[in-house]
């Protein structure tokens, strides 16, 4: 049995004191957003509560599904590296990048240079240069065992009072290329984006941009499993694939109080087996059901998986 652990959109505080030039752009809004709003509903321990819990499950392998940084200040990505470092070896640490960590022209580029480790495949060489295309180092891939974790980057930065998110169509053709040489060699195969790539996902400002183009290489090619983020709720649809509905699953903010407007903040576990008749997956989800309470078991259930 091999147990995947899966988190996100932490939005690691408290954000860093900004230098003046550093908020003549969208960062101004986004700085704002915090000092009004979300330092009050991401404070706390929570986030240490949570991933301590998931850490003594002792997972195989943890997927963090993007928005690890608040307004992408340089500051906040190399402290996002030093949290990573808590979290887990790069080699047990899959990482995507969310529209946070896009935030700014040329943000996700340096967040990929300092995550480098935790966001790069098996037989990655080093780091590109900052100054490369993210996109073109995605979907990277790796395998343990016969589970395969595909990364996909849909963070790009994006306007003001927007969060959209893209996959484009060069990153899609490798996604479908990979995901076929997967299916090939029978392993169960674990996507993980930040967007959210179903019908109706989020509204139109927070939409992934080009999700049709998605459904379209899941339904050509398929998947076992569908890892998202970004809608900070706990979520479970399927979308077409060609042997049956592939599932998609979207967990909440790993810093989200109890008692907001969001659910309060948890991590999923999924217990994925090989079996005569195919693959077998269970889901846990572990996380807050009222302030100042433990982290418990909330919701179990089976995974049904493409057969």
């Amino acid at each position: 049995m091999f147990t995947l652990a899966h988190l996100s959109d932490p939005h690691l505080g408290p954000l860093p004191d900004p230098k003046l030039l550093q908020l003549f752009s969208k960062r101004l809004l986004g700085y704002l957003n915090w000092q009004r709003n979300r330092s009050k509903i991401m404070g706390a321990n929570y986030l240490d509560q949570l991933v301590e819990d998931m850490k003594a499950k002792a997972p195989d392998h943890i997927a963090v599904t993007g928005d690890l940084v608040n307004i992408a200040l340089p500051l906040e990505i190399t402290g996002a590296r030093d949290w990573l470092e808590e979290v887990g070896d790069p080699d047990d640490v899959s990482v995507v990048p969310g529209n946070h960590d896009a935030y700014v022209p040329g943000a996700v580029r340096r967040a990929r240079a300092a995550w480098w480790p935790y966001m790069c495949g098996d037989d990655a060489a080093d780091a590109p240069a900052v100054g490369t295309r993210s996109e073109a180092t995605f979907p990277y891939v790796r395998k343990r065992g016969d589970i395969a974790l595909i990364g996909v980057t849909t963070g790009r930065a994006s306007g003001p009072w927007f969060a959209t998110g893209r996959v484009g169509s060069a990153q899609s053709k490798r996604l479908r290329a990979i995901l076929e040489e997967l299916g090939k060699e029978g392993c169960f195969r674990v996507v993980m984006l930040h967007h959210p790539p179903f019908r109706k996902a989020t509204g139109w400002h927070k939409r992934l941009s080009d999700a049709s183009r998605v459904r379209a290489v899941i339904k050509r090619a398929g998947a076992e499993l569908i890892l998202h983020g970004h809608t900070h709720i706990d979520s479970f649809e399927t979308i077409e694939g060609p042997d049956g509905p592939v599932p998609v699953v979207g967990v909440p903010s790993a810093t989200s109080a109890p008692g907001g407007k969001k659910p309060a903040a948890r991590y999923n576990l999924f217990k994925i087996e090989r079996t005569n008749e195919g693959w077998t997956c269970r889901m846990e989800e572990h996380g807050f059901d009222a302030p100042n309470a433990p982290v418990k078991l909330l919701v179990e259930r089976d995974v049904a998986v493409p057969a």
